[in-house]
Order: C-alpha cells, then structure tokens, then sequence
C-alpha cells in the first residue's frame, strides 16, 4: 500500500457521521428527489438487456435471443426482472447527504407488476422514506439510507415499485476499530484446489433456465428445493463485467470525472498518484476497499441481489412471473469468495385469482458464512387454467 493511502492508528482521513448532517438528511424524508444523475438505461433495448444478464452470468434467451423469445409465450424480448436497476440511480445506492461517509448497498425490497417489453422507456420517481440508526460490529454507528422508488412503463402504467437501502458508515472507524472481518483479514489468501473448482465447474454445467417447459402451481409442493446456483468464485473481472450492464454509480472519465468531482468533492477520493478517484473502486481495488473497512475488493450490492432473482427465474419457466423479491446482504463477498445459492419453497396459496409460490432464498461463501438472505414470490400457471 502506497504511502498517500497509508493511515497511522486512530488517524481520521475522512468525514465522519455528524447530528448536523444527520438533521440536515432527515429534511429531505418524503420530499421527491429532483434532478438526479442520469440512469444508465432509458430504454430496455436488445443490447441493453443482453449486457445486465450477461454481467449477472444470465443468458436465459428469453432475454438473450430475439428468435427464442418471438416463439415464447410472451411473444418477444423482455428485459430480466433485475434490469430495472439499470433505470434509476437511487435504486442502485445513489445516496445523499452525509458527504464523504461511505456508502454500502444492503437491500431491496421489489414488486413487480408486468413485464417490461423490449424497447420499452423506463421513467422513475424517488424519495428518501426513512433514516434508522445502527450500531454495528463492522464501523460502530450506521446510518440506514432507505429509499422508495417507482418504475413507469411507455404508457405511464405502474411496472414496478421498490425500497432499497444503503448502510453509511464511518470509513476510519470500520478500519481501525470495525471487529466484523478481524479474524477474515488475519486468514491466509484462499488457494482452491482442482477438485474444489470441479465441483463448481460441474454446477455450472448442469444449470439452465426451464424454459418454455411450464412448471404447474399443481406439481409444486412446500418443501421442495430449487437447484443450487454457484456464483463465483469471484474476480475483479466479474466485479467489471457487472459494472458493464449495470452502469455504476460513479464510473466516469476524463472531463466527466473532474465535472463530477467538482460537483461533489467528497467523491475525490485521492489514490496513489494523487489523483482524486471515486469511492466506487472499492470493487476493483483492494486498498481502497481496505482503506473503508472491507476485507478486499468486493462484489456489487444490486449484482448479488440480481442472483438471487437469477435463481429464481430459471426454476420458474418462461410462464411464471416474479411478482415480488427480497434481498438482505449480510458480509461483503471479497475478491476469491464462492458463494452457494439455495432455495426453497416454503408456502403455496391463490389469491386475487393468480396461484402463488413463496420461496426463501440463503447463500453462503464457500466457508459456510451466511452472505446473503432472500425469497421470492412467484406467481406459476395452473393445469385447471
């Protein structure tokens, strides 16, 4: 690590949580979020679509290819659930107020009520809808950023709705005195054998989406599990495929990075050269990610919510929908991590005339460290109709 990133002991190199700030934050609750930076997606074109599956690990052709998707149920592209994180920044963990504090995404809460068709204008509408204090293992006291945010269709119908949430914490306090990753940072760097890859390797082999084979609300029983699905093990290169279809939240270059940053100084973040340089490179550079805390360059918040609703797409089949999922992230997945995904299904109803699937949703790091909890409701087609 680089002199100009070295911190002594108890030594402050950022901007703490301060009640001021904090007042001035809990002002802006309810209030529409005007003029934000703009998302990476307007439109769910073939491209766009085809890039956020790609940068989950996703090539479902119900997304993917034009000629399997005209001959589908649904008669043409639709854009994965997920991709509507590439439609609004807020959504993502474009967070404000708290200026230099940092910034994690730990959640969504997502319903859905269509498909977004191929081509098809996303607007959105935002606001912060609660602050709630935490004291936590990893940086002492937290602040809980959740927001709410609505997704508009080309007709101006309601696609979906949502809440997600980021945790600001103190970058020096989550360095020098976190205890959360005490006993992961004193680990020796992780080696996997062949035979563990192979074990990956043959999941990956056997995992495909159902398809436009039906899975009948009738043929599902409580208890029932879903194929496990592997992700990872994880590289900065897959961190950067995912920023690919995703967009960022401040990836910018050249003139746009200096605008940005005098737009917002705290994002200047100066890195070895002494160049001010986003926060964002936490998920590509391991001393920055050291310097805020975290064990090692890591993975993308919405990227690991987007699995879990990869696992649920493919067990569902062409003629489900995903009506509603949620994601709780519990550790950061460092550079090397695995992570296991399980599913179950846990409940089975009808209601409003739609036959419903509840499942719930663990994954955990190749060391049995629970990563991140989740479920979905689905709604499936019925034999009686």
């Amino acid at each position: 690590m680089s002199e100009t990133i070295v911190a002594e002991p108890s030594a402050r190199l950022f901007p703490k949580i301060t009640d001021q700030a904090l007042d001035e934050l809990r002002a802006r609750i309810g209030k529409p979020i005007e003029n934000t930076v703009q998302p990476w997606c307007y439109e769910a074109t073939r491209d766009n679509i085809r890039h956020y599956a790609h940068g989950i690990g996703d090539d479902n052709p119900l997304w993917c290819d034009p000629a399997y998707a005209e001959r589908s149920t649904l008669g043409g592209i639709v854009a994965l659930p997920s991709f509507l994180f590439t439609t609004s920044r807020i959504i993502s963990g474009y967070v404000g107020g708290l200026p230099g504090v940092h910034a994690m995404w730990s959640g969504a809460d997502w319903r859905w009520h269509r498909w977004v068709r191929r081509n098809e204008t996303i607007t959105t509408e935002a606001s912060l809808a609660e602050i709630v204090e935490h004291e936590t293992a990893f940086a002492g006291r937290a602040i809980r950023q959740v927001y709410h945010v609505k997704f508009y269709g080309a007709d101006g119908d309601l696609v979906a709705d949502a809440e997600s949430w980021c945790f600001r914490t103190d970058r020096d306090a989550a360095r020098e005195t976190g205890t959360k990753y005490k006993d992961v940072k004193a680990k020796p760097q992780r080696r996997y054998t062949d035979e563990e890859l192979a074990k990956v390797w043959r999941l990956y082999s056997e995992e495909r989406p159902r398809g436009d084979t039906p899975r009948y609300f009738e043929d599902v029983e409580v208890g029932d599990t879903l194929p496990t699905m592997p992700k990872g093990p994880m590289t900065v290169t897959g961190f950067i495929a995912y920023a690919q279809g995703w967009g960022g939240l401040y990836i910018r270059a050249n003139r746009l990075a200096w605008k940005q940053v005098q737009a917002h100084p705290g994002l200047g973040i100066r890195n070895r050269f002494n160049i001010p340089d986003c926060p964002e490179r936490v998920h590509w550079e391991p001393e920055m990610a050291l310097m805020v805390g975290a064990p090692g360059a890591y993975d993308y918040g919405p990227e690991r919510c987007s699995w879990l609703t990869h696992q649920l797409t493919d067990w569902m089949g062409d003629t489900g929908f995903l009506v509603r999922a949620t994601s709780k992230l519990r550790r950061h997945n460092p550079e090397g991590d695995l992570l296991f995904i399980d599913g179950k299904v846990t409940g089975k109803r009808i209601e409003g005339g739609r036959h419903l699937i509840e499942v719930e949703q663990e994954a955990r790091n190749q060391d049995g460290e629970l990563s991140v909890l989740g479920g979905g409701t689905i709604a499936l087609p019925s034999r009686s109709g």
